[in-house]
C-alpha cells in the first residue's frame, strides 16, 4: 500500500493491467520530459507512505518519501535508530551480492536498487527517505508502484539546475565473461545482455532514459529467481520475504506465476537494477551503457572506479546533445549451448 495525504492507494502488483497505459503514456509525455529537458533539480511535491515486507529480511517495513532542498541528494533515514541518515553515494556502497546496501557507522539500509532506480528514471534529485527497518520494501518487486505514486503526488521543479555526469572516457570492470563499461555519448543509453539457464535463455535490451524509455519499457519489470535456489538462499538468509507477489519464480522450465509484462521482462529487471545502482554515483549519467551478463557487484564497482578516475568524467549542466527519439528495443534467442 501507498498513500499520499489522507489518501490510501491499493496497487494490485500481480496483475499486468496494472500497467494502465493511460497512466504511463501520461506520464511520459508530461512528468517525465519536463524532469529530462527542463535540467532543473526536482523533488516530490507532497509526502508519499510506503508499506511492506523487506525481500530478503522478510521484516515489516513503513517507508516515507520527504520532500528535500536542492542540492540535497537523495538520503536514507532509519526513523528506527533515531534517524540516523545514509546518503545514496558510492562511498556508502556495503555488501552486494543479491541485493545492493548502503552503510555508514554499521548502519545499514539494504535492497535500494528499486526506488534509486526509480528516481532517477523519473527525474527525481532531491528526497528524504525514511524508513523504519533495515530494509526498503520490495513492493511488487518492480519500480512501477513509485512512478505511479510519483505521477499521483506531481514532481516540484526547483531553481537549482540540475549536474550531469557527463562521460569524457570508457571505463570497463571485467570479471571473466562478464563485463560492464560507460563510454561518452549523448543521453543516457543502456544496452544490457544476460544468458541464464532456460525458461530465460539469451535476452538483450537496448534503451535510452532521455527519450522517455524508462517509464513504460523498464520501471515494470519484476525481479526473478529460480525455485530450485530457494533452500540455498533461505539458508544464507536470504530471500525470507520472497513470493508471487512480488517476484517472478522460475521452475524447471516454466514461469510459475506468469503472465510476464514483457516476454523479455527478465533483461528489463536488470536494466532496472543497473540504473538504480549507477545512481550511487550521485548524479543522472550522460553517456552509454553496455553490461553483459553483470549484476549488483560490477555495477557498483563500476561506480566506484569511475569516482576514482577524475579524468573519465565531468559535471555538465543539462545534455549538450538531444537523443533522437527511440523506442526501446529487445532481442531473444534460445539459451546458448555449452
Amino acid at each position: 500500500m501507498v498513500s499520499s495525504g489522507s489518501k490510501l492507494w491499493q496497487f494490485c502488483y500481480t496483475a499486468y493491467s496494472l500497467i494502465d497505459d493511460r497512466l504511463v503514456d501520461g506520464f511520459a509525455g508530461g512528468i517525465l520530459f519536463v524532469a529530462l529537458e527542463a535540467h532543473f533539480e526536482q523533488t516530490i511535491r507532497s509526502e508519499i507512505e510506503f508499506s511492506g515486507v523487506g525481500l530478503h529480511s522478510g521484516a515489516p517495513v513503513s517507508m516515507r518519501l520527504i520532500p528535500a532542498p536542492a542540492g540535497s541528494g537523495i538520503v536514507f533515514r532509519r526513523t528506527d535508530l533515531d534517524n540516523f541518515e545514509i546518503a545514496a553515494v558510492g562511498r556508502n556502497v556495503a555488501k552486494v551480492s543479491y541485493a545492493t546496501s548502503l552503510m555508514r557507522q554499521s548502519v545499514l539500509i539494504s535492497t535500494t536498487e528499486h526506488l534509486l532506480s526509480a528516481l532517477i528514471g523519473v527525474g527525481v534529485d532531491n528526497v528524504i527517505v525514511e524508513v523504519d527497518n533495515l530494509e526498503v520494501p520490495i513492493l511488487d518487486g518492480s519500480a512501477l508502484p513509485y512512478v505511479q505514486a510519483f505521477h499521483l503526488v506531481g514532481l516540484k521543479q526547483q531553481r537549482r539546475k540540475r549536474e550531469y555526469l557527463k562521460i569524457l572516457k570508457e571505463v570497463e570492470v571485467r570479471d571473466g565473461s562478464k563485463f560492464i563499461g560507460v563510454y561518452p555519448g549523448s543521453g543516457y543509453r543502456i544496452q544490457y545482455t544476460i544468458d541464464f539457464p532456460q525458461p530465460i535463455g539469451y535476452e538483450m535490451f537496448t534503451g535510452d532514459l532521455a527519450t522517455g524509455d524508462y517509464v513504460k519499457w523498464i520501471a515494470p519489470a519484476r525481479t526473478f529467481g529460480f525455485k530450485e535456489d530457494e533452500r540455498m538462499l533461505r539458508d544464507m538468509g536470504l530471500i525470507r520475504g520472497a513470493s508471487k507477489d512480488c517476484a517472478i519464480i522460475l521452475s524447471g522450465q516454466r514461469v510459475e506465476n506468469g503472465p510476464l509484462r514483457f516476454e523479455d521482462e527478465f533483461v528489463r529487471h536488470k536494466v532496472l537494477d543497473l540504473i538504480g545502482d549507477l545512481a550511487l554515483a550521485g548524479r543522472r549519467i550522460q553517456g552509454r551503457v553496455v553490461a553483459e551478463r553483470a549484476g549488483h557487484a560490477m555495477h557498483t564497482a563500476l561506480v566506484q572506479r569511475l569516482m576514482r578516475d577524475r579524468s573519465a568524467w565531468e559535471l555538465a549542466h543539462g545534455y549538450n546533445e538531444v537523443a533522437e527519439p527511440e523506442a526501446a528495443v529487445g532481442h531473444l534467442r534460445p539459451a546458448a549451448v555449452a
